[in-house]
């Protein structure tokens, strides 16, 4: 659809048409990284696993959506680190202080989102 008749369009339209574009968007960029990203992979399985036995294993809908919700942020952070990379991979090959600084601290991010899982998961099942 052109931006013309896009903006032709009445607001409940427009609005719900941004919504599909978004949807699609967001897909797009959810199959892009499952392809070229090893570590997504990786935690979309772990999701894959864990979300049946987070329901399985919680007592109260508060345990599941925090056993498996916190499995979801894990997702968030590995989807934002792969856009940080992605973005000074474009800028350049040649190594620099901050784009190497700005990988590292994806990677942190990444990584304490993991220890919250961990952690989430210990606390409620060994209570």
């Amino acid at each position: 659809m052109a931006k013309a008749d896009y903006q032709k369009l009445n607001q409940p339209i427009r609005s719900i048409m941004r919504i599909i574009y978004a949807t699609r968007w967001s897909m797009k960029g959810f199959e892009s990284t499952l392809k070229t990203e090893e570590a997504f992979r990786q935690e979309v399985l772990l999701l894959i696993i864990l979300a049946p036995l987070g329901i399985w294993l919680g007592d109260t809908g508060i345990e599941r959506t925090l056993l498996i919700g916190t499995v979801l942020i894990v997702l968030i952070v590995e989807l934002l680190n792969s856009a940080v990379e992605s973005a000074i991979d474009r800028i350049g090959d040649e190594h620099h202080k901050l784009s190497g600084k700005a990988k590292d601290q994806g990677s942190a991010a990444v990584f304490i989102s993991l220890v919250l899982v961990a952690m989430t998961w210990l606390f409620i099942l060994i209570k």
